[in-house]
């Protein structure tokens, strides 16, 4: 996928892109969703599920991930639940031969150790052993959904780091990027003026610190 969009987010952090999102008026934060290793890191656009808790039938997890295209990123939305996993070791694999960018999941995946050995990067809220095959079933896929109290629609742009997750509606992106390399600029300039010398005070001033983030309407 040839989108200029996923190359400015990948010089970005989660971080940056907070703070242009609150200047901005944007809620993205997806709260409690965090990588299961410090070191996984995710950039792409949202190919979404929605799961249900089975009624009368068995239910279903779903046979989607052959459809999955490199720099999209599996994005499950199972309403929280710790019961019951979404994703596990033939998933990881799978995925991780076809390039897919990474896996999001509002509840929590299993076989992690194969995530690991694969470098391949899952943000959820947590892992635990036991199946989700007869507890759960597809209810939709490739509509909005919902992701630590986030809207997250397709195609959505996705940025994960050590500091949690973010989602830009795909109508957004270009200001939230352009307000967040701005930010991150700023941040940068802070830094290499302490490193010469001078006070965090009056770096902080002389780039504005204080305001990064605000909503510039409010001003």
């Amino acid at each position: 996928m040839n989108d200029a969009h996923l190359d400015a987010l990948r010089a970005l952090s989660c971080t940056d892109m907070s703070d242009a999102m609150d200047r901005l008026g944007i809620p993205g934060q997806c709260l409690g969703i965090m990588p299961l290793a410090r070191s996984f890191r995710l950039v792409g656009r949202a190919w979404t599920l929605r799961y249900g808790p089975v009624g009368q039938d068995r239910g279903t997890v779903g046979d989607y991930i052959d459809d999955i295209q490199p720099d999209e990123v599996v994005v499950l939305d199972n309403q929280g639940r710790l019961d019951a996993t979404v994703w596990g070791d033939l998933l990881t694999s799978t995925a991780s031969r076809r390039r897919v960018a990474g896996t999001v999941i509002d509840g929590v995946c299993r076989d992690l150790d194969r995530a690991l050995e694969e470098c391949y990067p899952i943000f959820a809220r947590g892992n635990w052993m036991r199946t989700g095959k007869d507890r759960v079933r597809v209810e939709a896929t490739q509509e909005p959904v919902t992701i630590g109290g986030v809207r997250v629609e397709p195609g959505d742009y996705l940025l994960g780091d050590g500091d949690g997750l973010v989602s830009v509606p795909a109508m957004r992106i270009g200001e939230v990027v352009a307000a967040a390399q701005e930010i991150a600029a700023a941040e940068a300039h802070i830094r290499e003026a302490v490193q010469g010398g001078r006070s965090l005070r009056e770096a902080r001033t002389a780039y504005g610190y204080h305001n990064l983030q605000t909503r510039r309407d409010d001003r």
